[in-house]
């Protein structure tokens, strides 16, 4: 199946180059809709201007590693009443970086956890703000973990998604990232069966790549303006990924990064057709791997809608389903947005506040994916 889909994008890429993106996003969906792995269970559950006009610059540069829907609320329980955005420090995996929480008033045992990995020269003030996520939280009574990135792990403040070394279980960021979660789920009395993780860019991917090695500790995640579990093992394969090609052909898989391909839990991608820093055929082959990973039927169709947001963005929102007719992803194209969180506040770098509200969306589709079991009580 890799090579059909290394054609499949080859043809596709052609076609986003020549400026038809509708018959490339056509040619991917045909591909995914067709894509047949053996069933098998789940284990479980970067740059075009922004709405502020700025360019987030360098998103993978490395350096050396030093050693619109209601989202479902939670059980109401006893806590403190104050909220609070708590700095804290974790080391694993030989690494130590910092980190945000944002607790809820009122939060109690049982809630639910979203890990939000910012992209790069971001850090987790500046990617609150944008996401609007804590005001969320707020709404909705969940915690916010917010993973940071330092100068001395990436010159740009990167995850670094295309390092070989920081692609796989047990070792380097996603260890750190994973381990951080567990400490906030033992602290606080997570719902396991209720966290998730989503990024932006960088961060994006490397949530993939969460979804691809720690499908028992996420339950769904969200991938905006990022690339599939894979593409790269190192700068060079990022940089030509990024841009549509990987090497002499366009985008491959790495070999050196050939086993984090498939993503194992339920995967919503929002990605913006003008984005010319991370083209928008990477957003397609996030869910490439997604059903690759899920054993979706030969001949599911997926069911496609057109849409405009409230603030004048139209979109395209494509619905994968499994063999058993379970919805496994969404694919959002936001159709004239660039490099940027869809529908985000402009307090925060690299949003676009008028396309459809990708919080919104990410979250309902979380909740969706990992119901709140205290409700069947």
């Amino acid at each position: 199946m890799n090579e059909d889909l290394n054609a499949t994008m080859r043809d596709a890429t052609r076609l986003t180059r020549n400026g038809d993106l509708k018959q490339a996003t056509a040619l991917l969906q045909r591909w995914i809709a067709g894509a047949a792995a053996p069933s098998r269970e789940a284990t479980s559950r970067a740059a075009e201007p922004a709405a502020t006009g700025e360019v987030m610059e360098g998103c993978v540069f490395e350096v050396d590693e030093p050693s619109t829907q209601e989202v479902p609320s939670p059980e109401t329980a006893e806590a403190p009443a104050r909220e609070a955005f708590l700095p804290g420090s974790h080391t694993a995996a030989g690494l130590t970086r910092p980190y945000k929480l944002y607790v809820p008033p009122g939060a109690g045992p049982g809630r639910a956890l979203v890990v939000m990995l910012h992209g790069c020269t971001q850090d987790p003030d500046d990617f609150a703000a944008g996401t609007a996520m804590n005001e969320h939280a707020r709404a909705h009574g969940f915690l916010v973990l917010y993973p940071a990135q330092t100068r001395q792990g990436n010159s740009s403040g990167c995850w670094n998604w295309f390092k070989h070394n920081h692609q796989q279980r047990g070792r380097g960021e996603p260890a750190f990232i994973a381990s951080l979660t567990e400490a906030v789920i033992a602290e606080h009395g997570i719902d396991r069966s209720r966290v998730f993780v989503a990024g932006l860019s960088a961060g994006a991917a490397m949530a993939g790549i969460l979804g691809a090695v720690y499908p028992d500790l996420y339950a769904a995640i969200g991938v905006h303006s990022g690339l599939a579990p894979g593409v790269a093992g190192n700068l060079g394969e990022a940089m030509n990924a990024m841009n549509g090609m990987n090497g002499a052909q366009p985008m491959t898989m790495s070999k050196t990064a050939r086993d984090v391909l498939s993503i194992g839990v339920p995967t919503i991608v929002f990605h913006g057709d003008q984005d010319r820093t991370v083209v928008p055929a990477n957003g397609l082959q996030v869910m490439a791997a997604r059903v690759s990973g899920d054993g979706a039927a030969r001949g599911v169709e997926p069911g496609v809608q057109q849409g405009r947001s409230a603030n004048g963005r139209s979109f395209t929102r494509t619905v994968y389903r499994d063999a058993q007719g379970r919805v496994s992803g969404e694919h959002w194209l936001v159709h004239g947005a660039g490099h940027a969180w869809s529908g985000g506040s402009s307090r925060g770098s690299y949003t676009d506040g008028s396309g459809p509200d990708a919080t919104a969306e990410m979250l309902r589709f979380f909740f969706e994916h990992a119901p709140d079991r205290s409700r069947q009580r």
